[in-house]
């Protein structure tokens, strides 16, 4: 890599072809294990990109990560899934080609994941517009609704894809993602009714039991016990620690409604879900050979459910309808056929469904722009890994098949691209010896010689067709073929680990035994014609459009599971072959899903069956290295005189007189049209070591020519922040020299003015002269009222009375008391005079019902409604004994000083305060919500004329209060740019006020 070579001795080597012992596979593994001791994840063979499950979270995939790969040259950084997305995409905008990334691997190497990750790349990274934006959501959001319903938990994963998938994202002129297709392929439709023990099934079941709402489960006859179902049983392991089902169907929930499923369609969609489930608790009874349903209970369920006959559909689980010289008979099942048949109506709801369901997600996901149709293609494909366990059945047979299909596409393209290459720049290829695997793929798909057409056969003849008399057919058929085996026909060493119902194949990968045990059960993949008349008569809407009513009147029986799956995977290698391919191979580094334990056994198993080392003896069979002109030259440069610092030249030229000058041979490189190949890593690397040794000059260099500019800026900063710091102080001092001059202007056109009515020319003055008066006062206080050496008021104080001044001296005391450094609009309140009243008039004239109170001080003020808030003016009136609220001369309120518990008022610079009364007080109702222009006057009045001078709370951030009958009631401050009352939606009183001062 370029930017890291420097670390491959700490870390081994980021590209596997930069390996010296490139053909040991003990050298590729011990690479594998250093990086991954240092939580490098990836790395890469060539353009392939090996990641190895980390069992823990990295911190390498935030957005940051994100633009570090975006848009650079996929080996200027570190490897990383990221990469392989931005080198596909860019290919595809500046190429014009439509792009695949094929991500393989076993189960629990974290395939989903990795597709994951390069969705979310997609999504965070490309052009968007607001329906480019609801394209993301939704390709993003798909990803939880189909791991829902086609991913479990099992013994090797507890995220387990048991389903193919393969996602095309279209992409506009522009690079923006316009709509994308899945196609699915091979769901695993027998876990529906069977898991291993310690596996589950599908999660959609436990999501669905755990997080369904109360209402949502009555409806569905579900019970919040997934113990109670026969189909969440087989495998004892209802509960997982890794996984949170509760929160994982909020997550599907919402995903289906950004998708666009509406109400309906989930209903009926879970209706289904549900449906499996009682249909699993289907109970049979009755005599032999005939069997009858003892459950009424489940089929009233079903019945609603499904939207069927409920009769209708105990008769299609227990008879089975065949055709006899033309008339139709129904039979009785036995118990047995019984299960069997409930069990495939189970699977093929299931199924149906799942494709039904990624059919709507095609349909959300479709581009429906129809200017817009001449679009770019990424493809993704997240298929199973190859599988080999102690029991293997017909699933396993069919994806290793498809493993066998990807790996021989996987060297073809890999032979391909590097002829290519070689070609494309004039370098002679030399022809690379590899296993074709094709043998093998011959042997299971040919036609009518293939396993898969003796399967099909043995399926559709008539007679008595079993699993062994396939076996047997495939003993006489294919028996002498190299990659095939029985007991029959091993050895006596290889008898000893096989069964009598099994057959060998020896895949690329290493040898797997089938056992034929229910081959053609789910090869025929088979529904009695009554269970599917019962489905097509559903009036569930979903169910309708799964089961066609075509289907019965089409006398053609229905291809087997095996030959659909033949056809879809052919389908796939079309596309994956008319695309640019990348690759990224999944490795899971033990069995235990743990962190940092790096099982080698199993790693070198699953190099093996990656085809790793054949892919990295591929890549390497000519260069190791190569890279175009201009990064080598750039690189480089430095070591060469004739190079250094620019050269001027034709690339190609300056790349030879570089590596002359290094003493490369002729042996070790070649030179292309437009790139130079390195055939020895050993090459490469004296080349990065010399360019470290270069690199230390090159800082002493710098250091001197660094240390001599450093020098020379430093003066002329100098220079210039003295410059600068001049001119800020000319500035403050000619500011201090206006304010001044302000200043004495306003003083001395007050005083010349100073016996006029208060006017904008003195009021500065007037207010000067009472502030210096009162402040004098309050440090040279007379002892008593009474006392003869009061000084003499100014002329703006005169009218006042002494008496009137030792008031105001005395409430601006008890002001500052309760206030002072502790509400946020208490400095403007110290200059300005309190007065007896607020009011429009000089006094209040009370109305006949008012005649008895005489007010020591009035002001207007706003009262809020306890419950909703309602503001309404009202004048507050303080009286020896009561405050009183009055509206319009009427009184509305009065509260005793005596019953008066207290008041509460907010540090900031609101006007609102808190009349606290007993809540037990049957006149008063509640608490009283007041807000006064003249807080400060309006609250000190109140504490001096209830003697609560101490009562009053100043609250930082809320107050409570009563609303009445025991209820309370809360108003919330906060700082603002300005003044707001509202009530918030959680039905508290929000205030928000500007700062005024900072304390």
């Amino acid at each position: 890599m370029e930017s890291a070579l420097t670390a491959r001795d700490r870390v081994g080597v980021q590209d596997f072809v930069l390996l010296e012992n490139y053909t040991s596979e003990a050298a590729f593994i011990e690479n594998l294990r250093k990086r991954f001791k240092e939580n490098l994840i990836y790395t890469y063979i060539g353009s392939v990109l090996v990641s190895v499950n980390p069992y823990k979270d990295l911190e390498i995939y935030n957005k940051n990560h994100m633009e570090r790969y975006r848009g650079v040259n996929f080996y200027e950084v570190s490897p990383h899934i990221y990469a392989v997305a931005d080198n596909s995409y860019r290919s595809m905008r500046t190429e014009r080609k439509d792009q695949c990334i094929l991500i393989s691997g076993e189960s629990g190497a974290g395939k989903t994941e990795a597709s994951k990750k390069i969705l979310q790349y997609y999504a965070i990274t490309c052009p968007a517009s607001e329906h480019v934006q609801t394209i993301k959501d939704r390709l993003l959001q798909s990803n939880p609704v189909l791991e829902a319903f086609g991913n479990a938990k099992t013994l090797r994963n507890d995220n387990s894809s048991r389903f193919g998938k393969y996602m095309d994202i279209q992409f506009d002129f522009k690079g923006a993602p316009v709509g994308g297709h899945i196609i699915n392929y091979l769901l695993e439709k027998s876990r529906v009714v069977h898991q291993n023990h310690g596996e589950r099934n599908f999660h959609i079941f436990y999501q669905l039991i755990e997080g369904g709402e109360e209402d949502l489960l009555r409806r569905l006859g579900l019970e919040r016990n997934p113990q109670q179902y026969h189909y969440l049983v087989k495998g004892n392991c209802p509960k997982v620690s890794s996984i949170n089902d509760r929160s994982d169907w909020k997550v599907v929930r919402k995903a289906l409604t950004v998708i666009g499923f509406n109400d309906d369609e989930v209903e009926e969609l879970l209706n289904i879900i549900a449906s499996v489930l009682h249909l699993g608790n289907v109970q049979y009874g009755g005599e032999e050979g005939s069997a009858c349903i003892t459950s009424d209970t489940q089929i009233k369920y079903l019945a609603r459910l499904l939207g069927v006959n409920g009769a209708v559909l105990t008769e299609a689980l227990t008879h089975k309808k065949i055709t006899a010289k033309g008339e139709e008979l129904m039979s009785p099942l036995n118990m047995d056929q019984a299960s069997s048949a409930r069990d495939a109506l189970s699977k093929a709801v299931y199924g149906r469904t799942f494709t039904w369901l990624v059919n709507k997600i095609n349909f959300s996901l479709a581009n429906k722009d129809e200017s817009n149709k001449n679009y770019s293609v990424i493809g993704l494909l997240d298929i199973y890994g190859f599988e080999v366990f102690q029991n293997n059945s017909f699933e396993q047979f069919c994806i290793n098949y498809c493993n066998e299909k990807l790996q021989q596409l996987f060297i073809e393209l890999t032979l391909k691209s590097e002829q290519e290459e070689y070609e494309a720049e004039g370098i002679t290829w030399e022809p690379v010896q590899y296993f074709n695997n094709k043998i093998i793929c011959d042997l299971v798909e040919e036609k009518f010689k293939g396993i898969i057409s003796i399967l099909d056969e043995e399926c559709l003849r008539p007679g008595d067709a079993s699993d062994l008399t396939f076996l047997e057919k495939l003993e006489d058929t294919v028996g002498g073929h190299p990659h095939f085996v029985t007991h029959k026909l091993a050895d006596g060493k290889t008898r000893k680990v096989m069964g009598r119902d099994e057959f060998r194949l020896q895949h690329y990968a290493g040898d797997v035994n089938y056992n034929v045990n229910g081959f053609l059960d789910k090869n025929n993949d088979l529904l009695f014609r009554n269970l599917k008349e019962v489905m097509c008569m559903s009036e569930n809407n979903i169910l309708t459009q799964c089961f066609d009513k075509e289907e019965l009147s089409d006398k053609k029986r229905p291809e087997t599971a095996a030959t659909q799956f033949k056809t879809s995977l052919a389908k796939l290698m079309e596309i994956l072959m008319s695309k640019e391919p990348s690759y990224v191979r999944c490795i899971k580094p033990n069995d235990s899903k743990q962190a940092g334990r790096f099982d080698e056994v199993l790693i070198r198993h699953q190099v093996k069956y990656l085809g790793l080392m054949e892919n990295l003896r591929v890549r390497r069979a000519g260069f190791a290295y190569r890279r175009r002109y201009e990064v080598f030259l750039q690189r480089y440069k430095s070591l060469c005189p004739e190079t250094w610092p620019n050269w001027h030249g034709k690339l190609s030229d300056g790349v030879s007189t570089l590596v002359k000058h290094l003493g490369y041979k002729p042996e070790e490189y070649k030179m292309g049209r437009s790139k130079i190949f390195i055939r020895f890593p050993k090459t490469l690397f004296a080349t990065e070591d010399a360019l470290e040794t270069r690199k230390h000059g090159l800082v002493m260099l710098n250091h001197k020519w660094h240390r001599t500019f450093i020098n020379l800026l430093l003066s002329l900063k100098a220079i210039a922040i003295q410059a600068w710091w001049r001119g800020i102080l000319a500035r403050r001092r000619a500011k201090r020299r206006r304010q001044a001059a302000d200043t004495i202007r306003r003083f001395i056109k007050g005083f010349i003015n100073r016996h006029k009515e208060r006017c904008p020319e003195n009021e500065y003055f007037l207010d000067y002269v009472r502030y210096s008066f009162l402040t004098n006062l309050r440090k040279n206080l007379p002892k008593n009222v009474l006392d003869k050496s009061w000084p003499t008021p100014p002329a703006a104080l005169t009218e006042v009375g002494q008496l009137t001044v030792f008031m105001e001296l005395h409430q601006k005391m008890i002001a500052s008391e309760i206030f002072k450094d502790k509400k946020d609009n208490y400095p403007q309140s110290v200059s300005k005079l309190f007065l007896n009243t607020r009011l429009s008039k000089a006094g209040v004239i009370p109305a006949p019902d008012l005649s008895s109170f005489w007010a020591q001080y009035a002001v207007t003020v706003t009262k809020y409604d306890r419950k909703g808030y309602k503001a309404r003016t009202r004048q507050l009136l303080l009286t020896a004994n009561s405050a009183i609220i009055v509206e319009e001369g009427k009184l509305k309120q009065r509260i005793d000083y005596g019953a008066l518990k207290g008041i509460s008022v907010s540090s900031l610079s609101d006007g609102l305060f808190v009349l606290h009364v007993p809540s037990d007080d049957n006149k008063q109702k509640g608490d009283v919500i007041l807000q006064s222009e003249h807080v400060i006057e309006t609250l000190t009045k109140i504490a001096i004329c209830a003697d609560k001078i101490n009562n009053i709370n100043i609250s930082q951030g809320s107050i409570q209060f009563t609303v009445g009958q025991g209820k309370e009631g809360v108003i919330d401050f906060t700082a603002g740019s300005e003044l707001l009352v509202t009530k918030a939606k959680n039905g508290h009183l929000s205030v928000t006020a500007p700062r005024l001062n900072s304390r």
